[in-house]
């Protein structure tokens, strides 16, 4: 891999730990996760108005990952309301890569090679390690079970988003109407949770905003990174956004134990490494 095709899938892993810290930090999550909805909504827009259509085929897929889009906003709102950043996010996205690797193999038959196995391995590790807080009432039963499904969330929209782009006539074009079609969640929020949405502070609206701009140019970023690197590497690099919200979580929200968040979030990190070098 070259430095440059390093540094775009480096960034978007940090990037996609900012925007979860934003949801993280926020008091009213759930109208925050609207706005970052909304954040995504508006360059979607844009977008769709400048690129051919990826046909009705596509479309469907587009329809059906937005209503996943869906319950993983529920997932992560819950999470991170009851659970720490470096314990949810690792949770989360150390599941889902795993997910997708199993159903590859019980769906479509993919033999996993003995080194993906060592990094599902590894992940459950990482999560076990998380996980053994609970019994010291360090973390909540509901957010490991509330990142557990936020991690199935990830794993499902994967597949799915997956199959509607080789149906898709244009790639960013799907991506394009994908994070268009997330008006439907931005209009869920803002109609059911109107008198929270207008008194949310401009400050806290405006960095709802911005997470869902970040979260779009963090994938825009992994995009572009696979057209310089094999896709297994760059999918796996940019799962380092697990060790980065980790230490989001320990300087910035001062979240503890300091060792245990860190040692997990990196053993994680490297069996989601492992997968993603020897699924490629």
């Amino acid at each position: 891999m070259s430095a440059f095709a390093f540094s775009l899938v480096i960034s978007a892993a940090v990037l996609h730990a900012i925007w979860n810290a934003i949801v993280k930090s926020a008091v009213d999550r759930t109208v925050i996760l609207g706005l970052v909805a909304l954040g995504q909504v508006i360059p979607g827009a844009i977008l769709i108005t400048i690129l051919p259509f990826p046909g009705w085929e596509a479309m469907a897929y587009v329809g059906l990952s937005t209503v996943i889009h869906f319950g993983y906003f529920l997932m992560l709102g819950t999470a991170y309301r009851h659970g720490d950043l470096s314990v949810v996010y690792a949770i989360a996205r150390g599941s889902a890569p795993v997910l997708v690797t199993l159903w590859a193999q019980l769906l479509i038959g993919e033999v996993l090679p003995f080194w993906a196995w060592i990094g599902i391995l590894c992940v459950a590790l990482g999560i076990l390690t998380l996980s053994k807080d609970v019994l010291k009432g360090h973390v909540s039963k509901m957010a490991v079970w509330s990142a557990l499904g936020t991690g199935l969330c990830i794993s499902s929209y994967s597949v799915v988003d997956g199959i509607g782009v080789r149906l898709s006539a244009h790639t960013i074009s799907y991506v394009a109407w994908g994070a268009f079609a997330h008006i439907f969640i931005t209009g869920f929020v803002f109609i059911t949770r109107w008198e929270r949405v207008r008194a949310i502070p401009r400050s806290a609206a405006i960095k709802g905003l911005l997470g869902g701009v970040v979260s779009i140019i963090a994938y825009g970023l992994v995009l572009q990174a696979k057209y310089y690197a094999p896709l297994g590497m760059v999918s796996a690099i940019r799962e380092s956004s697990v060790i980065f919200a980790a230490l989001i979580g320990v300087f910035f929200f001062h979240e503890r134990p300091i060792s245990t968040r860190l040692i997990a979030a990196t053993i994680v990190a490297c069996g989601i490494v492992l997968i993603g070098l020897n699924g490629a």
